[in-house]
């Protein structure tokens, strides 16, 4: 048992810190970045860039990142969070006032950080250099929601596996539904 409380207060300590960072940038982009990812609408923007200027590979990039990030909304908050109901960081591991106005929502996973994963692997997938630009916001995102003190650590990771997870989903429903159309 003491295993678990000792993770458990190690998570909490790795919240506070990244929550105590007072770096200038940080304090600058941590609201940028998370309005940005508010309702996927930074992944919609990335997509129509991506559908306008990259030709059909950037049509098939925005169309499996979208694809992907659905299924990582999905799953995480439709399936996961309901089943698992954490709570969010307790606000005395927040050190600044960006924790106000933080979702009633359970904790685990993060939803922006499944769907910013979902769509930067699928897009990776069909257009590996557009996916290593888009890993930068995926990144910022990630960092963003434990900074706010809306995730812990975990939540993040969880997110993440759960957004790579939806990638590869996604990126094999094509032949999956060749498959079954075949096997009738």
């Amino acid at each position: 048992m003491g295993t678990v409380d000792d993770l458990h207060e190690a998570e909490r300590h790795l919240t506070r810190r990244v929550a105590s960072c007072r770096h200038p940038l940080v304090r600058w982009g941590r609201p940028v970045v998370g309005e940005a990812a508010e309702h996927t609408k930074l992944w919609w923007a990335v997509a129509l860039a991506l559908a306008a200027a990259g030709g059909t590979r950037g049509r098939s990039a925005a169309t499996a990142g979208l694809t992907a990030m659905g299924l990582a909304e999905l799953l995480s908050n439709a399936v996961i969070k309901p089943l698992w109901r954490r709570r969010r960081p307790p606000r005395e591991l927040i050190p600044h006032d960006g924790v106000d106005g933080r979702p009633d929502s359970p904790s685990f996973p993060s939803g922006h950080t499944a769907a910013a994963v979902a769509f930067t692997t699928a897009v990776a997938l069909t257009w590996p250099r557009a996916g290593a630009l888009c890993a930068v916001p995926a990144a910022l995102v990630a960092a963003e929601r434990v900074h706010s003190g809306a995730h812990y650590p975990s939540d993040v990771a969880a997110g993440a596996a759960v957004g790579a997870a939806a990638a590869y989903t996604a990126r094999r429903l094509p032949r999956l539904s060749r498959y079954v159309r075949q096997r009738r």
